[in-house]
């Protein structure tokens, strides 16, 4: 048996399956339609709608089995994502990769495997719809584009989850997209004993632009803070809108230094931004910040209370 490889983006793809928040989820009727037509149309035993997380394969619809996860050493599916088509495999006992694989010598004993990647909007390959058959089987052309419109169609209905968990304006996560980066981007610095920090951001004069220039320039000023905080912060930070003028920012693996130096690039950014563009109004912000120890345990709920009543401290502390 041979195990799948990585794949080159494997933090971008995890994260961005993360930020679905679909794992561990109930059946939705949306995906169990397109396995239940799979079955149908192909005449086979199984049809899956597989998710490759980290360490395991996740099915979020099966017809024909229990819907179930397996460890990814051993998943046909993370072979399959690996590659920008179709993975056909006629017959298990044929290919040395498969042929002694847990699932071909025991339950569900597949003979016949085809799986075609489920790519997320920005290209990540976060699973597969796949068909299993317990005999071996010969797949053709038409067979092949057919196993492609459904996975097409299932990416669709990927594609609508994900704009679930984005921001339009700013296009960063929004709140449930960043609370689902963020709750895994924690355990994980909590099983590397790593250092985290919380920093959560309000923007002081949206109203006063809002009410002076109107929406559209309140709208701009916060597309202007958004792209100020990507640019800012390490791609593996995890950046949000959670609402109105509010902004949060979750640092992994990050010193006191780092974090400090972000703080003060942010300063800096925002200052030259502000120098730069002549409409009428500075980008103005409060923040609070809460700082996670390497044997420190934190979730987001309890962060973001914490470290938004230290920015409104904060925003207090200016006003008086």
């Amino acid at each position: 048996m041979k195990a799948p490889a990585i794949p080159e983006n494997e933090e971008e793809r995890i994260d961005t399956l993360h930020a679905l928040d679909v794992l561990d989820t109930e059946p939705e009727e949306r995906f169990d339609r397109l396995t239940r037509l799979a079955r149908r149309l192909f005449d086979v035993p199984i049809a899956l709608v597989s998710l490759i997380d980290e360490h395991r394969q996740w099915s979020k619809s099966a017809q024909g089995v229990e819907r179930s996860e397996s460890p990814r050493e051993v998943s046909f599916c993370g072979h399959a994502i690996l590659g920008d088509d179709v993975l056909l495999v006629p017959d298990t006992q044929l290919d040395e990769r498969f042929r002694d694989n847990p699932h071909v010598t025991g339950e569900p004993k597949i003979r016949f495997y085809a799986g075609c990647p489920l790519k997320a909007p920005n290209g990540s390959k976060l699973g597969t719809l796949c068909i299993i058959d317990r005999a071996p089987r010969e797949f053709g052309e038409e067979e092949m584009n057919l196993l492609r419109d459904l996975t097409r169609m299932a990416e669709q209905e990927i594609a609508a989850i994900q704009l679930a968990t984005m921001d339009e304006l700013t296009m960063l996560s929004n709140r449930r997209g960043f609370e689902a980066l963020s709750r895994h981007a924690l355990e994980l610095s909590r099983r590397l004993k790593k250092p985290a920090a919380f920093l959560y951001y309000d923007l002081d004069s949206l109203k006063q632009i809002n009410d002076q220039f109107g929406h559209a320039e309140g709208d701009h000023a916060l597309r202007s803070f958004a792209e100020l905080l990507r640019h800012t912060f390490r791609e593996s930070d995890v950046v949000g809108r959670l609402g109105g003028d509010e902004f949060a920012v979750l640092m992994t693996n990050a010193s006191g230094a780092e974090i400090d130096n972000a703080l003060e690039r942010l300063e800096e950014s925002v200052s030259q931004h502000n120098n730069k563009t002549a409409r009428g109004y500075d980008i103005e912000f409060s923040f609070g910040k809460v700082t996670i120890d390497a044997d420190g345990h934190a979730n987001v709920a309890d962060l973001m209370v914490e470290a938004d009543a230290l920015m409104y401290k904060q925003k207090k502390s200016k006003k008086d």
